[in-house]
Protein backbone atom coordinates (compact mmCIF):
# COMPACT_ATOMS: atom_id res chain seq x y z
CA UNK A 1 0.00 0.00 0.00
CA UNK A 2 1.06 3.60 -0.66
CA UNK A 3 2.82 5.43 2.27
CA UNK A 4 5.05 2.84 3.22
CA UNK A 5 7.69 3.68 5.84
CA UNK A 6 11.37 3.67 4.26
CA UNK A 7 13.17 -0.44 4.74
CA UNK A 8 15.21 0.06 7.88
CA UNK A 9 15.88 -4.08 8.48
CA UNK A 10 17.13 -4.92 12.28
CA UNK A 11 20.28 -7.45 11.67
CA UNK A 12 21.13 -6.92 15.73
CA UNK A 13 18.62 -9.67 16.81
CA UNK A 14 16.73 -12.54 15.52
CA UNK A 15 13.20 -11.88 13.73
CA UNK A 16 10.47 -15.12 13.72
CA UNK A 17 10.18 -14.60 10.41
CA UNK A 18 13.22 -14.81 8.98
CA UNK A 19 13.96 -17.72 11.28
CA UNK A 20 10.54 -19.24 9.92
CA UNK A 21 12.52 -18.31 6.21
CA UNK A 22 15.85 -20.44 7.42
CA UNK A 23 13.71 -23.03 8.68
CA UNK A 24 11.98 -23.63 5.16
CA UNK A 25 15.42 -23.55 4.03
CA UNK A 26 14.82 -20.26 2.38
CA UNK A 27 17.34 -17.66 1.84
CA UNK A 28 15.72 -13.95 2.85
CA UNK A 29 17.53 -13.98 6.67
CA UNK A 30 20.78 -13.00 8.41
CA UNK A 31 23.42 -14.77 10.60
CA UNK A 32 21.79 -13.59 13.43
CA UNK A 33 18.69 -15.87 12.50
CA UNK A 34 20.74 -18.36 11.35
CA UNK A 35 22.50 -18.61 14.92
CA UNK A 36 19.73 -18.70 17.03
CA UNK A 37 17.55 -20.95 14.25
CA UNK A 38 20.75 -24.09 15.03
CA UNK A 39 20.79 -23.74 18.62
CA UNK A 40 16.76 -24.36 18.30
CA UNK A 41 17.84 -27.36 16.22
CA UNK A 42 19.95 -28.90 18.79
CA UNK A 43 17.18 -27.96 21.32
CA UNK A 44 14.76 -30.13 19.18
CA UNK A 45 15.76 -31.22 15.08
CA UNK A 46 12.13 -30.99 14.04
CA UNK A 47 12.12 -27.85 14.32
CA UNK A 48 12.36 -27.07 10.58
CA UNK A 49 9.46 -29.79 10.12
CA UNK A 50 7.13 -27.96 12.40
CA UNK A 51 7.56 -24.52 10.28
CA UNK A 52 6.33 -27.00 7.11
CA UNK A 53 3.96 -28.74 8.86
CA UNK A 54 2.12 -24.81 9.89
CA UNK A 55 2.57 -24.24 6.38
CA UNK A 56 0.52 -27.03 5.08
CA UNK A 57 -1.94 -26.03 7.78
CA UNK A 58 -2.21 -22.77 6.46
CA UNK A 59 -2.33 -24.00 3.03
CA UNK A 60 -5.46 -26.65 3.87
CA UNK A 61 -7.39 -24.10 5.96
CA UNK A 62 -7.54 -21.39 3.15
CA UNK A 63 -8.38 -24.15 0.54
CA UNK A 64 -11.48 -25.35 2.80
CA UNK A 65 -12.37 -21.72 3.73
CA UNK A 66 -12.23 -20.93 -0.09
CA UNK A 67 -14.06 -23.87 -0.95
CA UNK A 68 -17.03 -23.07 1.59
CA UNK A 69 -17.61 -19.93 0.17
CA UNK A 70 -15.08 -17.38 2.03
CA UNK A 71 -13.57 -14.68 -0.39
CA UNK A 72 -11.57 -12.13 1.66
CA UNK A 73 -8.68 -13.18 3.73
CA UNK A 74 -6.57 -10.78 6.27
CA UNK A 75 -3.40 -12.52 6.54
CA UNK A 76 -1.95 -10.98 9.80
CA UNK A 77 2.17 -12.32 10.76
CA UNK A 78 2.68 -13.21 6.75
CA UNK A 79 5.81 -14.05 7.09
CA UNK A 80 8.52 -13.65 3.96
CA UNK A 81 6.55 -15.17 0.57
CA UNK A 82 7.13 -18.67 0.11
CA UNK A 83 5.10 -20.54 -2.78
CA UNK A 84 1.99 -21.30 -2.50
CA UNK A 85 1.33 -18.45 -0.46
CA UNK A 86 -2.27 -17.97 1.02
CA UNK A 87 -3.44 -15.60 -2.01
CA UNK A 88 -2.30 -18.59 -4.28
CA UNK A 89 -4.41 -21.24 -2.64
CA UNK A 90 -7.50 -19.00 -2.28
CA UNK A 91 -7.67 -17.79 -5.76
CA UNK A 92 -6.70 -21.05 -6.94
CA UNK A 93 -10.85 -22.01 -5.40
CA UNK A 94 -11.89 -18.56 -5.96
CA UNK A 95 -10.08 -16.38 -8.95
CA UNK A 96 -11.73 -13.33 -7.23
CA UNK A 97 -10.57 -13.51 -4.05
CA UNK A 98 -9.04 -10.52 -2.20
CA UNK A 99 -6.28 -11.21 0.55
CA UNK A 100 -4.78 -8.53 2.54
CA UNK A 101 -1.03 -9.07 3.92
CA UNK A 102 -0.31 -7.99 6.89
CA UNK A 103 3.49 -8.22 8.51
CA UNK A 104 6.02 -6.00 11.05
CA UNK A 105 9.27 -7.17 9.30
CA UNK A 106 10.80 -4.85 6.86
CA UNK A 107 12.21 -7.75 4.80
CA UNK A 108 9.00 -8.70 3.84
CA UNK A 109 7.73 -5.09 2.61
CA UNK A 110 11.11 -6.03 0.38
CA UNK A 111 9.79 -9.06 -1.18
CA UNK A 112 6.10 -7.57 -1.27
CA UNK A 113 5.89 -8.08 -5.60
CA UNK A 114 5.70 -11.69 -4.45
CA UNK A 115 2.20 -11.40 -2.29
CA UNK A 116 0.66 -9.28 -4.93
CA UNK A 117 0.48 -11.24 -8.20
CA UNK A 118 -2.87 -11.69 -8.24
CA UNK A 119 -5.12 -13.02 -11.21
CA UNK A 120 -6.94 -10.86 -12.96
CA UNK A 121 -10.14 -10.82 -10.48
CA UNK A 122 -8.49 -10.85 -7.32
CA UNK A 123 -7.04 -8.55 -5.63
CA UNK A 124 -3.62 -8.88 -2.99
CA UNK A 125 -2.16 -5.90 -0.90
CA UNK A 126 0.27 -5.62 1.60
CA UNK A 127 0.76 -3.39 4.75
CA UNK A 128 3.41 -3.27 7.78
CA UNK A 129 2.09 -3.19 10.86
CA UNK A 130 2.28 -5.03 14.45
CA UNK A 131 -0.26 -7.80 14.94
CA UNK A 132 -0.31 -5.31 18.40
CA UNK A 133 -1.88 -2.15 16.81
CA UNK A 134 -5.27 -3.99 15.10
CA UNK A 135 -6.42 -0.67 14.66
CA UNK A 136 -3.91 0.54 11.69
CA UNK A 137 -4.89 -2.80 10.06
CA UNK A 138 -8.09 -2.83 10.23
CA UNK A 139 -8.22 0.38 9.25
CA UNK A 140 -5.85 -0.19 5.99
CA UNK A 141 -7.15 -3.53 5.32
CA UNK A 142 -11.14 -1.78 4.76
CA UNK A 143 -9.25 -0.05 1.87
CA UNK A 144 -9.40 -3.40 0.15
CA UNK A 145 -11.85 -5.34 1.92
CA UNK A 146 -15.29 -5.56 2.82
CA UNK A 147 -15.90 -6.10 6.14
CA UNK A 148 -19.51 -6.02 5.40
CA UNK A 149 -18.99 -9.14 4.03
CA UNK A 150 -17.60 -12.03 6.22
CA UNK A 151 -13.66 -11.86 6.07
CA UNK A 152 -11.13 -14.84 7.33
CA UNK A 153 -8.49 -14.01 9.54
CA UNK A 154 -5.45 -16.03 9.65
CA UNK A 155 -3.14 -16.08 12.22
CA UNK A 156 -0.42 -18.48 11.49
CA UNK A 157 2.44 -19.60 14.09
CA UNK A 158 1.73 -15.96 15.22
CA UNK A 159 0.33 -15.67 18.57
CA UNK A 160 2.63 -17.49 20.53
CA UNK A 161 4.62 -14.24 19.80
CA UNK A 162 2.82 -12.43 21.74
CA UNK A 163 2.46 -13.06 25.48
CA UNK A 164 -0.63 -12.40 27.84
CA UNK A 165 0.89 -9.30 29.49
CA UNK A 166 0.56 -7.39 25.81
CA UNK A 167 -3.25 -8.27 25.28
CA UNK A 168 -3.33 -11.31 22.79
CA UNK A 169 -6.66 -12.49 23.94
CA UNK A 170 -7.84 -8.73 23.53
CA UNK A 171 -6.21 -8.35 20.61
CA UNK A 172 -8.20 -11.19 18.58
CA UNK A 173 -11.22 -9.64 20.64
CA UNK A 174 -10.65 -6.40 18.84
CA UNK A 175 -9.79 -7.82 15.38
CA UNK A 176 -13.37 -9.85 15.84
CA UNK A 177 -14.91 -7.47 16.78
CA UNK A 178 -15.16 -5.32 13.26
CA UNK A 179 -15.55 -8.40 11.29
CA UNK A 180 -19.27 -9.49 10.28
CA UNK A 181 -20.92 -12.85 11.36
CA UNK A 182 -20.16 -15.74 9.07
CA UNK A 183 -16.30 -14.45 9.13
CA UNK A 184 -13.85 -16.57 10.49
CA UNK A 185 -10.43 -16.98 12.78
CA UNK A 186 -7.96 -19.51 11.79
CA UNK A 187 -4.64 -20.02 13.48
CA UNK A 188 -1.78 -22.06 14.72
CA UNK A 189 -0.14 -21.94 17.60
CA UNK A 190 3.14 -23.63 19.34
CA UNK A 191 2.30 -25.51 22.43
CA UNK A 192 4.34 -26.48 25.42
CA UNK A 193 2.30 -28.89 26.95
CA UNK A 194 4.53 -32.06 25.58
CA UNK A 195 8.25 -31.35 26.29
CA UNK A 196 7.56 -29.00 29.46
CA UNK A 197 11.47 -28.97 29.92
CA UNK A 198 12.09 -28.02 25.97
CA UNK A 199 9.37 -25.48 26.06
CA UNK A 200 11.13 -23.85 29.20
CA UNK A 201 14.31 -23.79 27.77
CA UNK A 202 13.04 -22.78 24.36
CA UNK A 203 11.25 -19.76 26.34
CA UNK A 204 13.90 -18.61 28.24
CA UNK A 205 16.37 -18.89 24.42
CA UNK A 206 13.48 -16.27 23.22
CA UNK A 207 14.14 -13.90 26.33
CA UNK A 208 17.86 -13.84 26.71
CA UNK A 209 17.01 -12.06 22.78
CA UNK A 210 14.73 -9.98 23.78
CA UNK A 211 11.93 -12.02 22.10
CA UNK A 212 8.60 -13.22 23.26
CA UNK A 213 7.28 -16.65 23.01
CA UNK A 214 4.43 -17.95 24.86
CA UNK A 215 3.81 -21.87 24.18
CA UNK A 216 0.25 -22.22 25.67
CA UNK A 217 -1.61 -25.18 26.14
CA UNK A 218 -4.41 -26.61 24.60
CA UNK A 219 -6.98 -25.21 26.58
CA UNK A 220 -5.27 -21.74 26.62
CA UNK A 221 -5.00 -21.69 23.06
CA UNK A 222 -8.54 -22.90 22.64
CA UNK A 223 -9.58 -19.86 24.85
CA UNK A 224 -8.94 -17.89 21.24
CA UNK A 225 -11.79 -18.98 19.18
CA UNK A 226 -14.26 -18.18 22.83
CA UNK A 227 -17.72 -17.08 20.87
CA UNK A 228 -17.09 -18.96 17.50
CA UNK A 229 -18.38 -21.86 16.35
CA UNK A 230 -15.22 -24.43 16.19
CA UNK A 231 -14.78 -26.38 12.50
CA UNK A 232 -14.18 -29.80 13.00
CA UNK A 233 -12.12 -31.28 13.83
CA UNK A 234 -12.15 -28.46 16.91
CA UNK A 235 -9.02 -27.15 18.18
CA UNK A 236 -6.49 -30.26 16.78
CA UNK A 237 -2.74 -30.88 16.36
CA UNK A 238 -1.40 -29.28 13.44
CA UNK A 239 -0.74 -31.82 11.49
CA UNK A 240 -4.74 -34.07 12.15
CA UNK A 241 -6.74 -30.59 11.00
CA UNK A 242 -8.44 -32.15 8.30
CA UNK A 243 -5.57 -34.28 6.51
CA UNK A 244 -8.01 -35.31 4.06
CA UNK A 245 -7.21 -31.71 1.71
CA UNK A 246 -3.58 -32.86 1.35
CA UNK A 247 -0.67 -31.35 2.32
CA UNK A 248 0.26 -33.28 5.43
CA UNK A 249 3.80 -32.98 6.55
CA UNK A 250 4.04 -36.19 8.72
CA UNK A 251 6.95 -36.40 11.37
CA UNK A 252 9.02 -39.37 11.92
CA UNK A 253 8.88 -40.86 15.47
CA UNK A 254 6.18 -41.36 18.28
CA UNK A 255 5.92 -37.64 19.56
CA UNK A 256 3.50 -35.28 17.72
CA UNK A 257 4.61 -31.53 16.73
CA UNK A 258 3.74 -29.59 19.61
CA UNK A 259 1.16 -27.16 18.32
CA UNK A 260 -2.58 -27.21 17.67
CA UNK A 261 -4.24 -25.37 15.13
CA UNK A 262 -8.19 -24.77 14.18
CA UNK A 263 -10.71 -22.35 12.44
CA UNK A 264 -13.73 -21.01 13.78
CA UNK A 265 -16.71 -19.23 12.58
CA UNK A 266 -18.29 -16.11 14.43
CA UNK A 267 -22.35 -16.39 14.58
Amino acid sequence: MSGQPPIEIDTSRPHPARMYDWFLGDKDNYPVDEEMGRQLLALDPRVPVMAQVNRAFMHRATRWLAINGVRQFLDVGTGIPTEPNLHQIAQQVAPDARVVYCDNDPIVLAHAEALLRSTPDGVTEYLQADVRDPARILEQAAKILDFSRPVALSLVALLHFVADEDGAYELVERFLAELPSGSYLMLSHASGDFDTEKAATATEMYRRRGLTMALRGRAEIARFFDGLELVEPGVALVADWKPELGEVIRVQGDEPVPGYAAVGRKG
